[in-house]
């Protein structure tokens, strides 16, 4: 089942069969069963991030018919890019504005696509609306610190109730460097990072009992990593230790293959430390999310074919350790669609051309990324 309808895999199958052999401007605009509905039949599901525009602004946005069609073929569950984010929803100490995400929510629902909710609280003090970064929290700063974090998670919560059902309670709040939790002038006005934390996800339980309640961090499988691994893992256990109401990690995969090895290469390097990490989140009982999906490529050669290959082997090698484990249900890119993509300004590539690095080109055509991932889909076990 997914989305309610029942799915005929033999149909699914032949589909993808004679889809294969049309030429290929004809399969660019085949009726190829979406990924959602793929990942449909394991229980499981497909996302995205997209975002808020005007109509039928150039931006990977639902008011743009390009971009929206892309979503509807392949997602089930979408994901806002910024605009649940605090510097977009609370301009002031004492004003919410959820203009923009009432409108991307709006969109979903009529479309049949659940929405999670990102993020409660984002860790970070370059990433926080200023006036946070300049708030004085007066004699008593644990008790408005308090204050502030409770009535954000409360007024998110409490405004969507059931329409969203998974938070990213809270978002990269261990130093990718050293593995220790950041400090920001919330925190130490609450008196420390920890129980911060342990409030937000309190907060958000008992405003949220139905959601998933989700810590999202980047800590990759690449090499140079093994300190924001360490860190996260010591910040899930004591989440545990503490009864903490933490439900999942959500594991953001912005992956990069560091050279133009052969992905097996790359893998063989990464593999064992990176399997050894997410045993250990599930042993703990955790479940796992793919929040952020997509595959930075500036390490590549120019070459599209080549590059294009590369990438799509670095993902299926990725994705057959995570969609190994039963305890991961969802997975999410990070935007469907290179000309879109936040790659573009973050990591451009040295030799000018264009990243390739989700699973539509700039042209709206399907990449290799996107047969990789329907392929594997394919293959994963069921959900239970």
């Amino acid at each position: 089942m997914t989305n309610g309808f029942p799915i005929d895999r033999r149909a699914l199958l032949a589909g993808a069969a004679a889809t294969a052999a049309l030429p290929l401007a004809a399969r660019a605009t085949s009726q190829l069963p979406g990924l959602n509905t793929i990942a449909g039949q394991k229980a499981m599901r497909i996302g995205s991030a997209f975002a808020w525009s005007p109509p039928g602004a150039d931006a990977g946005s639902f008011a743009n018919p390009r971009y929206a069609a892309l979503l509807q073929r392949d997602c089930g569950l979408l994901v806002p890019e910024n605009q649940l984010k605090w510097q977009a929803v609370r301009p002031a100490p004492d004003k919410f504005d959820f203009a923009h995400f009432d409108a991307m929510l709006d969109w979903a629902e009529a479309h049949r696509m659940a929405m999670r909710g990102h993020t409660l609280l984002w860790h970070k003090s370059e990433y926080f609306p200023r006036w946070l970064n300049a708030y004085d929290f007066g004699a008593t700063p644990r008790r408005e610190a308090e204050r502030l974090l409770t009535s954000h998670i409360d007024t998110v919560c409490h405004r969507y109730a059931n329409r969203i059902g998974s938070y990213d309670v809270v978002n990269e709040t261990v130093d990718e460097k050293t593995g220790a939790l950041r400090e920001t002038s919330l925190s130490r006005a609450f008196g420390g990072t920890v129980p911060m934390l342990d409030h937000a996800f309190h907060t958000a339980r008992a405003a949220a009992p139905h959601a998933q309640l989700v810590y999202n961090d980047y800590m990759s499988w690449e090499p140079g990593n093994e300190a924001h691994r360490d860190g996260v893992l010591r910040l899930l256990e004591g989440f545990r230790k503490r009864g903490v109401p933490v439900d999942a990690l959500g594991v953001q995969s912005h992956i990069e293959p560091l050279s133009d090895a052969p992905a097996g290469v790359l893998a063989a390097r990464q593999e064992k430390p990176w399997r050894a990490f997410l045993d250990a989140v599930t042993g703990m009982g955790y479940a796992l999310l793919i929040t952020e999906f997509d595959v930075a490529d500036q390490h590549l050669p120019t070459d599209i074919a080549v590059r294009d290959r590369q990438v799509a082997d670095y993902a299926g090698v990725y994705l057959d350790i995570l969609l190994g484990y039963p305890q991961l249900r969802d997975m999410l890119f990070w935007g469907m669609c290179d000309k879109y993509s936040w790659l573009n300004g973050f990591k451009p590539r040295k030799d000018g051309s264009a990243p390739r690095v989700a699973p539509y080109d700039r042209d709206f055509r399907r990449t290799p990324l996107h047969t990789m991932v329907a392929t594997k889909l394919m293959k994963t076990a069921a959900r239970r």
